[in-house]
């Protein structure tokens, strides 16, 4: 499949996209009025390649602030263009903050949303008595000293199958409070802590609520147990609050190899 070129839906071509952002200066990924959005934005751009409109779905929504190193996109189009077009000719369209890493066409059983198996999150966090300037925008923050092993501690009751309500934005959409999280890594660098999450979906606001009450246990507010605690009232008010989207990136979507999708996992 990967090497077909053109897939055609009857008339019509589905190809996907990989692409990454920095966030800090749109009002998240999903389209709306104002027109500040990843996605107004893109389909501004592919809709320019096409002389045509072009409504795109992602994978998954991001939030104001929050970056991208891969969000993946599907769009049906009836346009026959070379994928050098939708590649760089979309690219030399968009503001220098968005970037197409690439274009490949899909059968129509594909979809961004649906196809994906996991998507995989990084919160890049700066634990230092002074704010970084370099990173402004990039990195979260926090002054006081964090224990790292306390952390480790805590984020291990969240691993595996849980009803995350806890750490649900009373905004979320999502049908079911369970999800299943597979991976919550954190890693320590110098003054630069990372933390690596992966699971099936996630909630809105599930990442940074998770931060957030990862910091109180890393900053001896709670012990680590206290962590099983919140998930298991799942009442959203006795977790932490939500922890600042500047250091929140969507890392990676994983989908089946059957695709033959490209890889720009980090």
């Amino acid at each position: 499949m990967a090497g077909c070129g053109r897939i055609f839906i009857g008339n019509a071509m589905r190809i996907a996209m990989g692409l990454e952002y920095d966030g800090s200066g749109f009002f998240g990924w999903q389209s709306q009025a104002v027109g500040l959005t990843v996605q107004d934005a893109l389909q501004a751009a592919l809709s320019k390649v096409a002389d045509a409109k072009i409504t795109v779905i992602a994978a998954g929504r991001t939030d104001t602030g929050v970056h991208a190193l891969e969000q993946v996109i599907h769009f049906d189009t009836d346009v026959v263009r070379p994928l050098s077009a939708w590649l760089r000719g979309v690219n030399a369209l968009l503001p220098k903050s968005i970037a197409v890493l690439w274009a490949h066409p899909v059968p129509d059983e594909f979809h961004a949303r649906f196809s994906a198996q996991a998507r995989s999150y990084q919160y890049v966090l700066i634990n230092r008595a002074v704010r970084s300037a370099v990173h402004q925008g990039k990195v979260g923050w926090f002054h006081a000293p964090l224990n790292v092993a306390q952390m480790r501690l805590a984020a291990e009751y969240l691993l595996g199958e849980h009803d995350f309500s806890a750490f649900r934005s009373s905004e979320c959409q999502a049908k079911s409070p369970i999800k299943n999280l597979a991976q919550l890594d954190i890693q320590q660098h110098g003054d630069t802590i990372l933390f690596d999450l992966t699971a099936n979906a996630f909630l809105h606001h599930m990442v940074r609520n998770i931060i957030g009450c990862l910091v109180y246990v890393g900053k001896g507010k709670h012990s680590s147990q206290w962590l099983q605690q919140v998930l298991e009232t799942r009442q959203r008010t006795v977790a932490a609050p939500t922890f600042a989207p500047d250091g929140l990136y969507l890392r990676a979507i994983t989908y089946d190899k059957k695709w033959g999708l490209p890889s720009m996992n980090f």
